[in-house]
């Protein structure tokens, strides 16, 4: 039987949940899908949000022969024939799906086809490309974020699922709670759907109440075939960070342990610490950043099982190591400022004067020089006037910040309280 997500996958852009801001009327991917004139392209975005249902409209709507490949099981040989079977056809389209699994080597043989336009690359993946895509082939694509559903996008979908089963099965789906489902799902249409059919498969009724109660009762007694894989990638790595982010080394050993047992990539572990060591540490442990980035290269070199043990080491320590998330915030902050007051002037007395024009306006005017006074340091404003005193940046309350709020503070008492 085919699953209920199959059923219902949409065929064109007007029954496309989601995604407005990419396929929207009027918007920049469905403009150059209604021209008929699209770049080569990765789709970037969780798990069922709809990329691989994105590529297959795309190929639908243009009328282009269409390849299909998965990054899981395709190597070289795979791509070269796809590549030879798209030299005899016009403006074939390749969709690779989970392209961040292709190494070098295979990523390589993409890149003449699509420079020449042999093919026209559709790749997707749940991987930031910027770290799974070679700089070669990235360069040649455009990179489209598809964004995590939402309540609206959940509620649509399981409004169209309803009205499906009444359709084909004469089915009733009386929704009077979602709050158990759509949290199961986590924004994602295919566990929404998977999750759906199992309540609806088992009951014996016409008349198929879906509340609270009975989406967990129903999915906890089967959760073997909710989630076929015993395993859940995104929770078990949520686990992993939050047991580093709460200072426990044995929560973070178990949960990398899990991840290493069950197959996990191990550069997308790395990659994880590299971020919570910035973001969950920072400057609390300067060496923590440094560690997190030795863990991700030497991971590159030695690769496993040998990777297990510096991913284990680095684990241990980003767990036992001080906490502070001050400089996430204080760049958040600042993101939120850009927003508020966008594109403000760069003052004039900071502004390079390469130009004797640009000097007899008034750039650099004014500009001191730290090196030239005591301490290296002059009291002199950085920032635009509309803006002129905001702190952003607030140490944390640790050995090393500590010593950062001391030294801010003599240097800036008269204007920002540290």
């Amino acid at each position: 039987m085919i699953p209920l997500a199959e059923q219902l996958r949409p065929t064109s852009l007007d029954n496309y949940i989601g995604q407005s801001h990419l396929v929207g009327k009027g918007a920049i991917l469905r403009n150059a899908i209604e021209s008929g004139r699209i770049p080569s392209m990765i789709l970037w975005g969780p798990p069922g949000i709809g990329k691989t249902t994105l590529a297959h409209i795309i190929s639908q709507t243009l009328n282009r022969p269409f390849h299909v490949l998965s990054a899981i099981n395709a190597g070289v040989k795979d791509v070269r024939v796809v590549i030879e079977a798209a030299e005899k056809e016009d403006n074939a389209i390749l969709f690779i799906d989970e392209i961040h699994r292709f190494n070098k080597s295979q990523q390589d043989s993409l890149l003449g086809a699509v420079e020449k336009g042999t093919i026209t690359l559709i790749g997707a993946t749940t991987e930031n490309p910027s770290f799974e895509v070679i700089s070669a082939l990235l360069s040649r694509c455009q990179v489209y974020i598809l964004k995590e559903f939402g309540v609206e996008e959940l509620t649509q979908l399981l409004n169209i699922a309803a009205k499906h089963i009444k359709q084909t099965q004469n089915r009733t789906l009386d929704i009077k709670e979602t709050e158990a489902l759509f949290r199961l799902s986590g924004g994602d249409a295919r566990k929404l759907l998977n999750a759906l059919e199992l309540i609806i498969n088992i009951s014996p009724n016409e008349h198929i109440v879906i509340d609270n109660n009975n989406v967990l009762n129903v999915i906890q007694k089967n959760l073997a075939i909710y989630d076929k894989k015993g395993e859940n990638h995104y929770d078990i790595i949520s686990a992993f960070i939050k047991s580093m982010r709460g200072s426990d080394p044995n929560g973070a050993v178990y949960w990398l342990a899990r991840m290493i047992a069950g197959g996990e990539d191990p550069l997308f572990i790395a990659r994880r610490m590299l971020i919570l060591a910035a973001e969950d540490i920072g400057n609390a442990n300067p060496n923590a950043l440094l560690l997190a980035q030795a863990c991700f290269e030497t991971i590159k070199v030695i690769g496993m099982p040998e990777g297990r043990i510096p991913l284990s080491q680095t684990a241990i320590y980003l767990a036992s190591s001080p906490k502070s998330n001050a400089s996430y915030l204080a760049i958040d902050t600042a993101l939120a400022m850009v927003e508020k007051y966008k594109d403000l002037p760069v003052p004039l007395h900071l502004r390079n004067a390469p130009t004797k024009l640009m000097k007899e306006i008034g750039y650099g005017k004014n500009y001191q020089y730290a090196h030239d006074f005591e301490n290296n340091f002059v009291n002199q404003e950085f920032l635009p006037k509309e803006i002129a005193g905001q702190k952003f940046y607030n140490p944390g309350d640790n050995i090393r910040e500590n010593e950062i709020r001391k030294r801010l503070k003599s240097l800036w008492k008269d204007k920002y309280e540290y």
